[in-house]
């Protein structure tokens, strides 16, 4: 069974930075394409970045473009979400994922998902 589990989560202030960390383990059959997602109460979980295995190709959502940054290492297994200059909307519970196959589809709605992680709380404070 693979697993995901994310951590880094915590309450920071408006226009402070956070640091996310997702780490897979299990057996996997392929390369993957990893991703971060989100969901506020009372919305629908919504794309937030997905990143190549290779880690040379990269996407985000407009809401996060200039401030959050993806990347991973392979050989440790992560993902990273780098977060600045936060904002309240930022608010969510953060969910990673993996998908087999090419990251650029994790942006595309109606495509599902692997595997999932269970998710941390960001709260950005205005």
């Amino acid at each position: 069974q693979v697993q995901l589990v994310e951590s880094g989560g915590g309450l920071v202030q408006a226009g402070g930075s956070l640091r996310l960390s997702c780490v897979v383990s299990g057996r996997t059959f392929s390369t993957y394409a990893m991703g971060w997602f989100r969901q506020a109460p009372e919305k629908e979980r919504e794309f937030v970045a997905a990143i190549s295995w290779s880690g040379s190709s990269t996407y985000y959502a407009d809401s996060v473009k200039g401030r959050f940054t993806i990347s991973r290492s392979n050989a440790k297994n992560t993902v990273y979400l780098q977060m600045n200059n936060l904002k309240p909307e930022d608010t969510a519970v953060y969910f990673c994922a993996v998908k087999y196959g090419a990251a650029q589809a994790m942006g595309v709605a109606g495509n599902g998902m692997d595997y999932w992680g269970k998710g941390t709380l960001v709260t950005v404070s205005s």
